[in-house]
């Protein structure tokens, strides 16, 4: 007696079709499985038993051998014990009913019940894209699934509701796919709660309409934190391929928040500076999104940036460089997204009043080398923007006027990447930040005097090609927001200012 059944694996944040076939024929009884598995796949022999007796069905008292193909991918996690129940059963004829157009997805206990699983979305997404009609997923994880439409998505609690459905007792409905406007992930601060810092303000602008990285230097105090929590309340929204893809990722991670269909605003990670590399980049025995890849479509906050591993801090080179993240095992390598943007901040000294107007810097030259020395050359080549973060004035910040709210800024940001969409359509290029070099020379175009003092500042400054290109693309932004088609001298003199920082702290 043979039985097959469909389901999906999980590679990265994507998803392959798996074919999990079940023979039971004569012979010692003895339960086999094959098809590359791993330690929890192996265990699901153990489950499936138990699950069987404790629902009241017949677990066949024969020799079953479990294939999970395709065979040269390996098989990891709990996710493959609901197809392998259902092809036991058929096999065994315990299920009349056809179960060819239908998929399953799900972990068992011992008494049948089906519990959540990591990465049902890009599951679904793959089982429609093969042309299956239905899907059975873990009850718990069927608000993510059901945004995916042109599939019936079936929320099962139990094996008896699954057995019941497929031999036509009762039907399980599927899930709507309907998504409300209303489905946010987070609450949203607002620019008008910080006094004053309208140099930062306007540096946090460009670095969300171009989606570039930038690094806040400034002492303590300052609001270089509260400046960064609220960077989410200007940028643009998502698309929806962005809300998917984000969404894919917390799925896999095992973080989406429950009962949210999909991640609606851009991601905000804020990792404390004692992170591991591979928490930051991702990894383990078994792959897992690390915090670059959560803020994917999002921004990654660094606060205290050179106390960071320095282990951690050089993964960010790769990912900053190529918007993706690949973790090499022995069985392969996986890859994940990390397009995010990276908002650093840090003191200027280890005591962090080196420049300070009022208060006497504490710190001897030997432990200024060493705290600037915490950030290499390299990584801070990758940062865009650089700023100064100075203390506020008693009469700014003791003043009743009112501050521009992140309302006014988001539509200049909006107008600005409305442009960007324009200039990218077909392109796949999301916005500034993320053009090619070939890209920036095709769309920042110079005027003659522009020009002129790019060339003056690149040959005075001793600029490196990473950084003239970043200098650039900055340029363009600050274009795009004043509405001007070629970069003007201007637009490349306030860019050139937001490199300054490196030549005054790290000179």
């Amino acid at each position: 007696m043979f039985a097959k059944v469909k389901s999906e694996g999980i590679l990265g944040i994507d998803s392959f079709d798996v074919q999990v076939e079940a023979d039971i024929s004569s012979g010692l009884p003895r339960f086999d499985i094959v098809g590359l598995p791993d330690a929890s796949v192996k265990e699901s022999r153990e489950r499936v038993r138990a699950s069987i007796k404790n629902t009241g069905l017949d677990f066949p008292i024969s020799r079953i051998t479990v294939n999970i193909a395709p065979a040269d991918i390996k098989k990891e996690g709990p996710i493959y014990d609901l197809p392998i129940l259902v092809a036991i059963l058929k096999a065994s004829g315990q299920i009349s009913g056809n179960i060819d157009d239908y998929a399953f997805i799900g972990e068992l206990s011992l008494d049948g019940e089906i519990r959540s699983a990591n990465g049902v979305l890009s599951m679904v997404l793959k089982a429609k894209e093969s042309g299956t009609k239905a899907i059975f997923v873990p009850i718990q994880n069927a608000t993510e699934a059901s945004v995916v439409e042109g599939i019936d998505v079936l929320p099962a609690a139990n094996i008896r509701d699954i057995l019941a459905h497929l031999n036509g007792i009762f039907y399980i409905e599927p899930m709507s796919s309907e998504i409300k406007d209303d489905d946010v992930w987070d609450e949203e601060l607002d620019y008008c709660d910080v006094r004053g810092q309208a140099q930062a303000k306007h540096a946090l602008e460009i670095a969300a309409a171009g989606g570039h990285n930038i690094l806040m230097i400034g002492p303590p105090g300052t609001g270089k934190s509260m400046l960064a929590k609220r960077i989410g309340s200007i940028l643009p929204q998502m698309t929806f391929e962005e809300k998917i893809e984000t969404t894919k990722i917390y799925s896999v991670a095992g973080e989406l928040p429950e009962n949210v269909k999909l991640i609606s605003r851009r991601p905000f990670r804020h990792p404390h500076h004692t992170v591991s590399a591979q928490r930051l980049t991702g990894g383990g025995a078994v792959p897992r999104p690390g915090e670059i890849s959560l803020a994917h479509n999002g921004v990654l906050f660094l606060d205290e940036f050179p106390e960071f591993d320095r282990r951690a801090k050089e993964a960010l080179r790769q990912p900053l460089e190529d918007g993706m993240v690949t973790i090499t095992r022995t069985t392969g390598s996986v890859t994940y997204p990390s397009n995010m943007m990276l908002v650093a901040a840090m003191n200027p000294c280890p005591c962090g009043y080196k420049g300070h107007p009022t208060r006497q810097c504490t710190c001897s030259e030997a432990m200024l080398k060493r705290y600037k020395d915490k950030i290499s050359g390299p990584l801070l080549d990758r940062i865009d923007i650089h700023v100064e973060v100075q203390n506020v004035e008693y009469e700014t910040i003791s003043s009743k006027k009112k501050e521009e709210s992140s309302a006014a800024i988001r539509e200049r940001v909006n107008k600005a990447r409305e442009i960007q969409n324009k200039r990218f359509a077909g392109t796949g290029i999301s916005c500034n930040a993320n053009m090619t070099a070939a890209a920036t020379r095709e769309y920042c175009t110079m005027t003659d005097d522009a020009n002129m003092l790019m060339k003056n500042s690149f040959e005075r400054l001793g600029m490196s090609g990473r950084a003239y290109d970043k200098v650039l693309r900055v340029a363009r932004t600050i274009a795009d927001l004043a509405g001007s088609e070629n970069i003007e001298f201007e637009h490349i003199a306030e860019a050139l200012q937001f490199r300054a920082l490196d030549r005054k702290y790290w000179e």
